[in-house]
């Protein structure tokens, strides 16, 4: 211990001396700031080390102490920096590139619970009914207040076909529930695509992976060769982010020119803005975006650009509001720090730190149920006698389609008949006027 604490102390004299160094011609260090390192405070903390390395009930090796330091003093920065060890580390890439063992979800800290940002499409956990805004609060049957995010995200996580009971607070309930979900290899297909009808599009973008950008203009490509292209819908709901770049490339498909999204902190290396390069793929088709509480980070990206472009209805309700970034900072030992460097701005100037993109046309998810036809309502066609109309036919428009989409997602159906009604008034505004 004693060699510990001398260590300590040397470390405070070496970074003491680098503070104060301002008799050298050349250094950047200006004199008339404070010096960066509080002495006294850091005295303090190798006095503490040393009381709870030699006081506390059970020995503890000094590593250790040291690395839950570490850990403490990112888990009071902001939910999203954290201490990486070498297992943590590898998680994250397994993330990114959408291919790990565990549940599906995507989380966050909030009040020392564990809460859910977004469950992944096709997973466990969205299987199972877990919902954006969901708190766990218990991981097989232990609490999870005092665990840091890496240590709950290591407990949902492990191998394929082992279970995992999770405790859930849903608002607006009363009691927890317990579910028992079983764990899979979650191999998330980030990009999804399907004619709604002829002439309407659909992709759905699930997360963003490191090939997502390149995976949506493949996507808008099959549309396109399935027919004519007069609408697209583009699904962000639950979708948690992801890589920057991912979003960046994603908007690119969709806006010809000008500022996509740009970054700012405190490291020169954080500023940095991010442009169109390509021109727009769907050659500036009516587009809607949708988006939930669920919608975050990335996906905030990509909606705030399209948004302050004016190149599509952004449609839903309120995204979650992730609006910063993190930077993996490597570490001595195959160690790392995520930590949060930088906030985001969408094109127009705007945060969406803690707020979130708004809607331009607000649409909760509803339940649609459809009224009864009054079977004695009659019709010019029901009269004897009736005219025919000439046009060689008495069909009526289908509409069991339509109310199958309305009453299985109500605000995909919303978006549809949005759709529909801008090319409604594109064709009567490409009409020759007499």
């Amino acid at each position: 211990m004693s060699y510990l604490l001398n260590l300590l102390a040397l470390a405070l004299l070496v970074l003491s001396t680098q503070a104060f160094a301002t008799d050298n011609p050349e250094s950047t260090v200006d004199p008339t700031l404070p010096p960066r390192l509080p002495l006294n405070e850091l005295r303090v903390f190798a006095e503490a080390f040393d009381r709870v390395s030699s006081a506390y009930v059970e020995e503890i090796d000094d590593r250790t102490l040291l690395e839950n330091a570490i850990k403490g003093m990112l888990s009071q920065l902001d939910p999203h920096s954290a201490y990486l060890d070498r297992s943590a580390f590898s998680d994250l890439q397994e993330a990114t590139t959408g291919n790990y063992g565990g549940l599906g979800l995507e989380v966050g800290m909030e009040d020392g619970f564990i809460k859910v940002i977004s469950p992944i499409d096709d997973t466990p956990a969205a299987k199972a009914g877990i919902e954006s805004g969901d708190l766990i609060i218990q991981l097989n049957d232990i609490p999870v207040k005092g665990m840091n995010l890496t240590e709950a995200i290591d407990s949902m996580r492990g191998d394929a076909g082992s279970e995992v009971k999770l405790t859930i607070l849903r608002e607006g309930e009363p009691v927890p529930k317990e579910l028992t979900l079983t764990r899979e290899i979650i191999q998330v297909a980030s990009v999804r695509q399907r004619m709604l009808e002829d002439g309407y599009g659909y992709v759905r973008i699930a997360q963003f992976q490191s090939k997502t950008g390149s995976e949506v203009e493949e996507a808008v490509e099959k549309l396109q060769e399935e027919g004519t292209l007069n609408g697209l819908i583009i699904d962000l709901r639950n979708n948690p982010g992801g890589v920057l770049q991912a979003a960046v490339e994603v908007s690119d498909v969709f806006v010809a020119d000008g500022l996509i999204v740009y970054t700012s902190g405190r490291l020169s290396t954080s500023d940095v803005k991010y442009y169109a390069t390509t021109p727009d793929s769907t050659n500036g088709v009516p587009i809607v975006v949708l988006v939930n509480g669920g919608t975050a980070s990335a996906s905030e990206i990509v909606a705030g650009a399209l948004q302050d472009h004016d190149r599509a209805v952004i449609m839903g309700t309120n995204t979650f509001g992730k609006g910063s970034v993190q930077t993996i900072l490597p570490l001595n030992n195959d160690k790392a720090i995520k930590l949060t460097t930088a906030l985001y701005f969408t094109p127009h100037g705007r945060s969406i730190q803690a707020e979130g993109i708004v809607p331009d046309i607000w649409v909760d998810r509803s339940t649609v149920t459809k009224l009864k036809s009054n079977p004695w309502r009659v019709k010019e066609k029901d009269l004897p006698g009736h005219l025919l109309n000439g046009n060689g036919g008495n069909a009526e428009p289908e509409t069991a389609a339509n109310m199958e989409l309305a009453s299985k997602d109500y605000q995909l159906n919303e978006a549809l008949t949005l759709l529909k009604g801008l090319n409604i008034l594109a064709r009567q505004y490409k009409q020759p006027q007499g």
